[in-house]
């Protein structure tokens, strides 16, 4: 078993070095309790505003910014996942995700398939590689992006490659309470894995968002939730719950994906 840390938190648009800050005392905290992981919103080190973002933000700044979160997780002993913007060599924007153990190395990247509203789809470019598995500390782990958790088809890949922990920063606006409260439950349930959901808390830019964030285990159960403000989740996860709950009822095993192809045809 690990303890797994999750920040919810407001943070502020373009103030990267008040983010940071912001950033590296949940880590500090959520490394003393003896978390192996911190598990931080949607682009929280640059905030949560699309069309500014692209418009404003000097792609030159995130190499340091990768550097500056990567010695975050050195300075306190402790996995880390961010998320920020970014830009392929063909000039491509997409928000990403990052996971960086312990020592500052980088073990997992993914790009957000599903993008979420006009502002978005205008601002950034889909990704369309599947989620990654790696094994980080003992338990098979994958991350997908906010929207991207909505959809089944998303996380019951990363199970189908063996995820037994998926890791998702979040960007939730008011007004979506089931997400966090029925659907992320649902998700650990159908596809048997534990589930982390980082959301931002207050108002960014206009947008207010619901905080709500959750951790839900395999079985469906509520393992942490948190309200409206500002809070540090903790729970303790493992692979072995995982295993049980698929050993119990194979959902996994027992799938038919050569007739559900049919049935779409």
């Amino acid at each position: 078993m690990v303890l797994l840390a999750l920040m919810q938190a407001n943070s502020a648009v373009l103030d990267v070095h008040a983010n940071c800050v912001a950033l590296e005392a949940a880590a500090r905290s959520a490394a003393a309790a003896g978390s192996s992981v911190l598990v931080t919103p949607e682009l929280f080190p640059v905030g949560y505003a699309p069309l500014r973002l692209r418009a404003e933000l000097d792609p030159a700044v995130l190499p340091p910014l990768r550097k500056r979160l990567a010695d975050i997780a050195r300075r306190h002993g402790i996995g880390l996942v961010y998320s920020l913007p970014a830009v392929t060599a063909h000039g491509a924007w997409h928000i990403t995700s990052t996971l960086v153990d312990p020592a500052g190395a980088e073990l997992l990247t993914y790009a957000k398939v599903h993008l979420f509203g006009p502002e978005e789809r205008a601002a950034f470019s889909p990704g369309e590689a599947r989620p990654a598995v790696v094994d980080f500390n003992g338990i098979r782990t994958s991350m997908v992006i906010c929207y991207d958790v909505e959809f089944p088809e998303t996380v019951r890949a990363a199970a189908v490659g063996g995820a037994e922990l998926l890791l998702v920063p979040t960007a939730l606006a008011h007004g979506f309470d089931a997400v966090p409260q029925v659907l992320l439950r649902a998700r650990a349930l159908e596809s048997q894995l534990t589930i982390a959901y980082a959301n931002h808390s207050g108002v960014e830019d206009g947008c207010a968002f619901l905080g709500g964030s959750v951790i839900a285990g395999p079985d469906g159960s509520l393992l942490a939730s948190a309200g409206t403000g500002p809070d540090l989740l903790f729970a303790e996860v493992g692979a072995d719950a995982a295993r049980q709950a698929r050993h119990a009822v194979p959902y996994l095993a027992e799938r038919r994906p050569d007739l559900y192809r049919s049935w779409e045809a």
